[in-house]
């Protein structure tokens, strides 16, 4: 921690997680600590800061303040800024805790306090916790119906469960909340499948938010680099590419055993002596082609993943497209978005400047940068049907010799566009 700044501890989680009365239990049980509040609610009324000082002897002039009617990771980011800057100037504290709402997400509330600005002049992420309902987390991902949330100031929604897997792959601390409302089996497996999503976060088991101040106030484990790069996805992803196929998108050489032997290793660190997948069928796929998918195949398979896959993520190459196809799942629903251009599909002189400002670029004398790379995250994965189901949507090779602006497709086709799919 920085000489004379403030340690931050950002507390994010689902609405109905529990996160008003864990700050609560912290509050009441931090001992020597002197600690100052800031209370993200979407309503016009901050109900979660009401709830706050009638549950301690904080008050709104003595350290906790309330920013309402709007996200702080997005509308409220301004108000955001010049709230923590009043509390430093007016307060003497020990740290700051940031209580989220329950549809923020958790990174660009981060980034705040870590980029140039006076919030950032004056305090210091410290840890990043994110609370979990062990009974909204089966539900929502056990159920047949994704509930929606706002994401946009025009309507569009998206599925709680996405907003909740972003939380858990961006933290340090995950807090698995409300044990005492599911079975011993099913919390079991509830912790297999987050200790896939994000590998890195310690995680701890609690009851009516009772987690130890220790745990989660002036830990000092945060780092950006790699709280951005330890969601269970991305190191899947990066396993594959020390071990890539041989691009003709057969004969796939899947290292899995290996793969798990990497993630056991890492989990010994947090005194975990068996892997989830060894007890619980949680594993992680990872797949990367140099072929591109046809289209209404690859639509379909989308359409149809195995119901036991929570997570999956990553970018592919379509037939006929010049787009980057970007795609995340999350429980029961998907989306597909463009994500800018294939470089090898801009003219040469701009694919020259790019390459030669991106030495680390993987580049095909063929294809240059297009690319398929896919990870699935789920529980009882039967990995050898999702690789040769992905193989059967690759054209053929009499279909690479046709024309592929042909193909029907389904997928978007111009910037920002984006298909929403039910799993």
């Amino acid at each position: 921690m920085s000489q004379g700044r403030i340690p931050v501890t950002i507390l994010s989680g689902n609405l109905g997680a529990g996160k008003t009365t864990t700050l609560n239990h912290l509050l009441r049980e931090s001992g020597d600590r002197d600690i100052a509040v800031l209370v993200n609610d979407m309503g016009t009324i901050n109900i979660d800061a009401e709830l706050i000082e009638d549950g301690t002897e904080l008050t709104a002039e003595n350290g906790v303040a309330e920013l309402s009617n709007g996200c702080i990771c997005c509308e409220l980011q301004d108000d955001l800024r010049t709230e923590v800057s009043r509390l430093a100037r007016e307060w003497e504290f020990d740290t700051l805790v940031v209580e989220s709402s329950g549809i923020s997400e958790p990174a660009p509330v981060a980034r705040l306090f870590t980029t140039e600005s006076r919030a950032a002049a004056r305090y210091e992420v410290d840890t990043t916790v994110t609370l979990v309902s062990a009974r909204q987390f089966r539900d929502f991902f056990d159920g047949d119906s994704p509930v929606e949330r706002t994401e946009t100031e025009d309507g569009e929604t998206r599925p709680l469960s996405d907003l909740i897997i972003e939380q858990i792959e961006f933290c340090d601390v995950l807090v698995l909340n409300k044990c005492d409302l599911v079975t011993d089996e099913e919390l079991d497996e509830i912790e297999a499948t987050l200790r896939a999503l994000q590998p890195r976060a310690e995680l701890i088991r609690t009851e009516h938010g009772r987690v130890s101040p220790d745990a989660v106030l002036q830990r000092g484990v945060f780092d950006r680099d790699a709280v951005g790069d330890s969601a269970g996805w991305k190191r899947a992803m990066v396993h594959a590419g020390e071990h890539p196929n041989d691009g003709s998108g057969r004969d796939h050489d899947h290292s899995h055993e290996e793969e798990n032997h990497t993630h056991a290793e890492h989990n010994d660190d947090l005194h975990v002596h068996r892997h989830p997948e060894e007890t619980y069928g949680v594993s992680s796929v990872a797949y990367r082609r140099r072929r591109p998918f046809h289209p209404e195949r690859l639509a379909d398979f989308l359409r149809s993943l195995p119901d036991g896959i929570v997570r999956a993520k990553g970018t592919f190459w379509l037939a006929g497209q010049e787009w980057v196809m970007e795609y995340g799942q999350a429980g029961s629903s998907a989306r597909v978005e463009t994500a800018g251009k294939w470089i090898a599909s801009l003219p040469e002189i701009d694919q020259k400047l790019y390459r030669d400002n991106r030495s680390n670029l993987q580049w095909d004398d063929e294809w240059g940068d297009r690319e398929t790379k896919l990870v699935f995250i789920g529980t009882d994965v039967n990995e050898d049907a999702i690789i040769a189901e992905l193989d059967d949507c690759l054209l053929t090779d009499v279909e690479m010799g046709a024309d592929w602006t042909t193909f029907e497709n389904p997928f978007p086709q111009s910037e920002n566009g984006l298909l929403t799919l039910g799993v």
